[in-house]
């Protein structure tokens, strides 16, 4: 059976746009995972008609409905309340999350005095299986009434999502007796729309599995599910969608559940026994974060250097100065000596160099904003992309990373590296 779900997300603040509702892009990506389709997203204030009225319509289009945020112990946290009510259902003390509450103010919130409106949070609709939070106060709840499913969630992210994973998730499971697997095709080098057009007629064709387009800054990704009595079966169904993907993308997909470019990177890196170093100019270090938020990425990552002045470049580099001057500092043979400094400093196999021009406004050069040189180096001699990326200056700087990666990968991997100089 197929299972569609609407999230409703309740809280003055995110209608207000007091903070940004990620807790429902969150779910739909888990629910995802299942194989549950989420055809609407709700956000209601804490007002116990306006929820009411919410559940009303949802109720009549999904058989599950998944509330965020209401949980809490102040006189505006009416979640329960209301959701019991609309279903029938009376709250009932639960004893053991109340003594779960205490332990939480004793063992973590030391310097927190509870209070009696705390104990609101141990009431619990009759008859729901408890989802306990590890990270906060708030215990979730599932229950079923009248063919819905009713599940409530904490709004705190830190509480919501690691709930969802470890309690939600699994119950879900339960509803259905196929086993449903999931795979993530990531694509960088083509753009969302090529990529659709490539695969539109696969998409439409297929019904199990399904292949899907997910959102991702910077890059594509394609997430393949199949749903079959078990997990082997499941993965047979898939392997050639996920071949025909390759077969059509060519070597653009980069990897299949790697997550981001830099886990790959790292990857092939370890793989190889090979070290990495980076000049950024453009980028100011973000290239650097991305590869050392990796644990163990001092295995692979020597070390990286943020030369945005242009006296630096010159001080700390050894980019020549009247390299600078006859070619100005963003241009592809600043990136290349960029790159080749790194490399020498550090005493890296391989060295980045980016130099670019992230905005709001241009430099002295006049080059649009969102011209970057990206430069790989190695022992073999050294290749450079020259990109034009557009207006935005985090949209830029992202991209700019994207592309000194995917330049990275494709040498490890011994594709082509745009043209190469020895």
């Amino acid at each position: 059976m197929t299972h569609t779900a609407e999230i409703i997300s309740v809280g003055t603040e995110l209608l207000l746009g007091n903070i940004v509702n990620t807790d429902a892009m969150d779910i739909s990506q888990m629910l995802s995972e299942i194989g549950i389709n989420v055809y609407f997203h709700t956000v209601v204030g804490d007002n116990p008609e306006r929820l009411k009225s919410a559940v009303a319509i949802a109720r009549e289009r999904a058989d599950i409905i998944i509330t965020t945020g209401g949980l809490g112990p102040t006189c505006d946290d009416l979640t329960k309340q209301t959701l019991a009510e609309a279903f029938g259902k009376k709250l009932i003390f639960d004893e053991h999350e109340a003594q779960e509450i205490r332990e939480y103010f004793e063992k973590r919130l030391r310097s927190h005095q509870m209070t009696d409106n705390n104990f609101q949070q141990a009431m619990l609709p009759e008859g729901c299986v408890v989802f306990h939070n590890d990270h906060g106060t708030a215990p979730g709840c599932a229950f079923e009434a009248d063919g819905v499913r009713v599940l409530m969630l904490p709004g705190p992210p830190s509480e919501c999502v690691p709930m969802f994973r470890s309690c939600a998730m699994p119950y879900l499971r339960r509803l259905s007796t196929l086993e449903i697997v999931s795979h993530n095709i990531h694509i960088f080098g083509l753009g969302e729309s090529y990529v659709e057009d490539k695969l539109r007629d696969t998409m439409l064709r297929l019904k199990n599995p399904t292949l899907a387009p997910y959102a991702k800054s910077g890059e594509v990704r394609l997430r393949v599910t199949a749903m079959a009595e078990t997990d082997g079966e499941a993965e047979a169904m898939m392997a050639p969608v996920i071949a025909e993907v390759r077969s059509k993308l060519g070597n653009c997909v980069y990897g299949i559940d790697t997550d981001t470019l830099e886990n790959t990177v790292f990857g092939l890196l370890k793989q190889q026994n090979l070290t990495l170093a980076a000049a950024e100019s453009c980028t100011g270090g973000l290239l650097s974060k991305r590869v050392t938020d990796l644990p163990g990425a001092s295995q692979v990552y020597l070390g990286g250097a943020v030369t945005y002045a242009v006296p630096s470049k010159s001080a700390i580099l050894g980019v020549p100065a009247d390299l600078i001057a006859s070619h100005g500092v963003v241009s592809a043979e600043v990136a290349a000596a960029m790159a080749r400094g790194v490399r020498e400093r550090f005493g890296s196999d391989l060295g980045i160099g980016i130099t670019g021009i992230a905005g709001p406004d241009t430099d002295e050069s006049g080059l649009p904003v969102g011209t970057v040189y990206v430069a790989l180096s190695a022992g073999t001699g050294g290749a450079v992309r020259s990109l034009h990326l557009g207006q935005g200056r985090d949209r830029v700087r992202t991209a700019a990373v994207n592309h000194a990666l995917d330049m990275v990968r494709r040498y490890l991997t011994g594709l082509p590296v745009d043209q190469w100089e020895k």
